[in-house]
């Protein structure tokens, strides 16, 4: 059965149990009501005939007035033997009203006479006695137009009943289908969606309800449902472009090296010259191989948060990665200005990310010229005095395996500027380039949460081994 279906008939059962209820209550309400008057009539009667019993000599009960329940339409006077002395109407049961001449109590039953059903009160008259005999009075009035009122009150009340029951079912019906509707939509669009794998359906809130708040979380579990799936995808494009990409790039370097390694193998003579070159070409060729490597792993695992983040002195980091490359690039004028920094990340990635920044700059600026590195509040600035930046680089500078028109005579991989990227998000940081107005390249790695020192601590820092990468000893400042 259809949840709909339920609904309906749960609120035709709820409804057809109240008006049930509500219904027997009446009946019995107005059937308590009508038998009480004419029990109440019938005591008044005799309350009269007691308190004046000229109405028993002059035979005359039609005399009782209606303030005193009015005359009754059926009595008789009942001796001790049961003899009826006079009476009016038909003609009542005397057995019990012997009884009552004897000495029992009254008492108020129904009697049928000739198929027709009375109420009767029998009470013993006190005062007068007739040839010596104790009287019993009977007082009893026809219950058939009660009947007729309660047979007819049954009647409008069944009536009643079926009405309140098929209209309850045929609202409940209408509010399911109304409530329903919404829940409807959702099956539609959840079927919609496995059949077509279409994340953009939305389902339109009709109202600010139970329903209208489940379509708004439905709405929103497919939003970010989307927003997932389109980053797994970026994902999954991205890998599926590395894998080609770093493919090409491996492809010349391997190349190369066989084939020098296949000329060194052969037999033909070479001379020392000859050879000595080629084996510089292929310890080169080596290096290159190894670099790319290790930055195509860098790469790889550029999406993986880093696994220890601890605080970083960025200053002393930025000294170091000074030191190591004036050891590389000598013919540079390398100068900072470093403000003592703590940021909270990996020292062992940020030092990469400077090193990246660094041999970048040093490989666009001619020997003798300055670069510039300086470290503030806002992260780490490096200036360079090179050719500066095309304007068609620009957008596509940090791209994986990108080389920008001055890069491309020079060996590299073009993931160096990617992986400064990466790690710059990974610190929920940012990498801009930029043309100095003078000439040169500005790079700029902001990263968020860096605090300024007011007073340095020498023994607050990143411990440092003399090559420039960061050692496992936690950094505090």
């Amino acid at each position: 059965m259809s949840l709909r279906k339920r609904i309906s008939w749960v609120a035709a059962a709820a409804v057809a149990i109240a008006v049930a209820i509500a219904v027997s209550v009446s009946y019995f309400a107005v059937h308590h009501q009508l038998l009480g008057q004419i029990d109440k009539e019938l005591t008044a009667q005799a309350h009269a005939i007691q308190a004046n019993p000229d109405h028993l000599n002059s035979l005359m009960f039609s005399g009782i007035p209606a303030s005193d329940g009015g005359p009754a339409q059926y009595w008789q006077l009942v001796e001790a033997d049961g003899t009826v002395v006079t009476g009016l109407g038909a003609a009542l049961p005397v057995t019990k009203a012997a009884a009552v001449a004897s000495g029992q109590s009254a008492y108020m039953s129904d009697v049928t006479i000739g198929g027709v059903l009375f109420r009767e009160f029998t009470f013993p008259l006190i005062g007068p006695e007739i040839n010596g005999e104790q009287l019993a009075v009977q007082l009893a009035r026809p219950l058939q137009p009660t009947i007729n009122v309660l047979s007819k009150l049954r009647l409008i009340l069944a009536l009643v009943f079926l009405a309140g029951v098929g209209l309850a079912a045929g609202l409940g019906r209408l509010a399911a289908r109304r409530v329903l509707t919404p829940l409807a939509e959702v099956t539609a669009t959840a079927q919609i969606i496995a059949e077509t794998d279409d994340l953009t359906q939305r389902l339109e809130v009709r109202a600010d309800d139970e329903v209208g708040q489940l379509a708004e979380r439905f709405n929103a579990m497919l939003e970010r449902l989307e927003i997932s799936r389109a980053a797994l995808d970026a994902s999954v494009a991205a890998q599926r472009q590395l894998v080609a990409d770093a493919s090409h790039e491996l492809r010349t370097p391997v190349t190369s090296l066989r084939t020098n390694i296949e000329v060194l193998l052969s037999d033909g003579v070479l001379d020392e010259a000859d050879r000595r070159q080629l084996l510089k070409d292929v310890v080169e060729q080596s290096e290159e191989l190894s670099t790319l490597v290790a930055d195509l792993i860098d790469v790889a695992r550029g999406d993986v948060p880093p696994e220890h983040v601890e605080d970083v002195r960025l200053d002393r980091l930025v000294e170091s990665a000074l030191e190591r490359a004036r050891r590389h690039k000598p013919g540079v004028a390398f100068s900072g200005d470093l403000q003592p920094v703590v940021v909270g990340g990996s020292a062992e990635r940020l030092m990469r990310a400077i090193n990246n920044l660094l041999d970048n700059a040093s490989g666009h600026t001619a020997p003798g010229t300055p670069v510039h590195v300086s470290v503030d509040g806002t992260g780490v600035t490096v200036r360079d005095h090179g050719q500066g930046i095309s304007e068609h680089d620009l957008p596509h500078l940090f791209d994986r395996f990108y080389r920008g028109e001055n890069s491309r005579a020079r060996q590299g991989s073009g993931l160096g500027l990617a992986i400064v990227r990466q790690v710059a998000e990974q610190h929920h940081g940012t990498i801009s380039a930029a043309n100095a107005p003078d000439g040169g390249a500005v790079f700029t790695l902001t990263l968020p949460g860096a605090v300024v020192l007011n007073d340095a601590d020498p023994t607050d820092s990143a411990v440092l081994d003399e090559t420039g990468v960061p050692s496992q000893t936690e950094v505090s400042a």
